[in-house]
């Protein structure tokens, strides 16, 4: 007998926690396995971070706060807004929650009734059609290949759009690929949105601060003001400023949906954790200037790693232009044969035979939406990283 939800059957296990499980499982067997498949920062937390928690605690602030923020770190996000993107928005259209997958569920959980649509372009970040189906709604995927840049064009969206459309979803610079968007090919798609008043957009902006391109970052609420009123504009801090297990995320939007997502999360998690608020207020007030050097340190094993992918035979991985992860194609490498006589059917297989003959752990592309691909985090050293592809390199050279 099974006494499992239904809504609870339409989702299925993340699969970068999965095989970041499987690689912590190795490890303590011995095994010298190169984990790549974290979605997070090796650069430890700041210290005047650290220094505004431990203040906190001294200063007694372990109560419960405001469910959706405290009042500190709502001001904190609106200055935020107004600093890096030109947002304009008050305490009121502005919350915090615990890490930015919570800002995602309580959005979308808000907001769907079944029935309703919401397009995600893939590659996508595996989180997002799950999360859709927990909430009743119905994901409604755009291919968009390296061929492309891993980036839709406005008409794939227009093709896309029905009358059943609730939200196109944005994450740029993207998780899986990397891909970013620029102004002007955002105003495109927000041209194509505009019209469809029942449309809303929500842009998931984690990766800001981790930026390589060559024109500047843009959110779409910031190019498109028309849509500033039909557009959740989400973010956190913990990529940029390596805080993944202080989970805050937060988001700026209309004040109906806010106060909607603050209903849901009253009855569901409370407020975030106190000591890890005033740790954000910290983050988002203080110093940003090593946010520069940070992410200068991924661009340089950007570089080292895409052109050591480029060099591996049968994988082509168009250069990311932001976060710190590259999604390179694997379409060459279907079909062949491992040395134990193994067909390589699908990306899965791929990723398993990496792990098991060469020692690396990436994550495959079905995952993301997106196959063959597969997906590697290069948020660690360029040492560990020239080990891992060289490993990669050798496993594609003895496929037949």
């Amino acid at each position: 007998m099974t006494m499992i939800s239904k809504a609870l059957g339409r989702i299925q296990p993340s699969a970068t926690l999965a095989m970041t499980a499987k690689v912590t499982e190795l490890k303590a067997q011995g095994i010298d396995v190169i984990g790549l498949s974290a979605g997070e920062p090796d650069f430890d937390t700041p210290d005047f971070v650290k220094e505004a928690a431990i203040q906190a605690i001294r200063d007694g602030d372990t109560n419960y706060t405001t469910v959706d923020g405290t009042a500190a770190l709502k001001q904190a996000i609106v200055d935020k807004f107004a600093r890096d993107n030109g947002l304009t928005y008050t305490t009121k259209q502005v919350c915090a929650n615990g890490g930015g997958k919570h800002t995602l569920f309580n959005a979308l959980v808000a907001t769907l009734d079944p029935g309703d649509e919401v397009i995600i372009p893939a590659p996508y970040w595996v989180s997002y059609p799950d999360i859709v189906n927990f909430a009743g709604g119905t994901p409604v995927f755009i291919e968009a290949g390296a061929d492309q840049n891993y980036k839709i064009t406005p008409k794939q969206l227009e093709a896309a759009i029905t009358p059943k459309t609730k939200w196109v979803l944005l994450n740029s610079p993207s998780n899986p690929s990397g891909a970013a968007y620029s102004a002007e090919e955002l105003k495109a798609l927000g041209a194509v949105i505009l019209p469809h008043e029942q449309v809303m957009v929500m842009t998931d902006d984690m990766y800001e601060h981790i930026w390589y391109a060559d024109f500047a970052f843009s959110t779409i609420a910031q190019v498109c003001p028309e849509l500033f009123d039909r557009t959740l504009t989400v973010n956190g801090v913990s990529k940029a400023y390596a805080m993944t297990g202080w989970r805050i995320g937060y988001a700026g939007g209309p004040e109906w949906l806010i106060k909607a997502m603050a209903k849901l999360q009253s009855q569901s998690t409370s407020n975030p954790c106190s000591i890890s608020q005033a740790a954000a207020v910290a983050a988002l007030n203080g110093p940003q200037d090593f946010l520069v050097d940070r992410s200068a340190a991924f661009e340089k094993r950007r570089d080292l790693v895409v052109s050591m992918i480029n060099d591996t035979p049968g994988l082509q991985c168009p250069t990311p232009e932001g976060a710190f992860y590259v999604y390179p194609d694997a379409s060459e490498l279907m079909g062949k044969t491992t040395p134990k006589g193994a067909v390589i059917k699908t990306d899965e297989d791929l990723i398993a035979y990496f792990l098991e003959e060469a020692q690396v752990a990436a994550v495959h592309g079905a995952a993301f939406g997106l196959s063959p691909a597969f997906r590697i985090s290069y948020a660690t050293s360029e040492e560990i990283l020239t080990e891992a592809c060289t490993r990669i390199q050798r496993a594609c050279v003895a496929l037949t």
